[in-house]
């Protein structure tokens, strides 16, 4: 019963990194699934980002960020644009953690 039980958690903890919000910064446009502007002004942003310390505080399609280092890590690679025009979606980087999410929902299937 303990096996199983363990074998339950570990399914569990797994599925919840398989859908972390792990992003990698291409510096080849070409190599992105997304194309993504910073923007200062949060009024701007189709999401709002929070950059994580840790995977596991990243899950889902909410706007919380975890970098990691090489592309293969990656749920999504994105290419950071010099302009608005040439993004998929424009971010603003929060310092807050409850801030994070979309206020522009048509985009939020980029990040899926």
């Amino acid at each position: 019963m303990k096996k199983l039980f363990l074998i339950c958690v570990l399914l569990l903890l797994g599925a919840g990194a398989a859908k972390a919000q792990a992003v990698y910064a291409t510096g080849s446009k070409s190599d992105a699934n997304v194309k993504v502007y910073v923007t200062t002004t949060k009024s701007e942003a189709d999401l709002v980002v929070y950059k994580c310390d840790s995977k596991s505080e990243a899950s889902g399609n909410n706007g919380l960020w975890y970098f990691v280092s090489s592309s293969s890590e990656a749920r999504k690679k994105v290419f950071v644009t010099s302009t608005k025009s040439e993004a998929d979606i424009v971010i603003y980087y929060t310092r807050t953690k409850s801030e994070a999410g979309w206020q522009n929902r048509s985009k939020s299937s980029k990040m899926d």
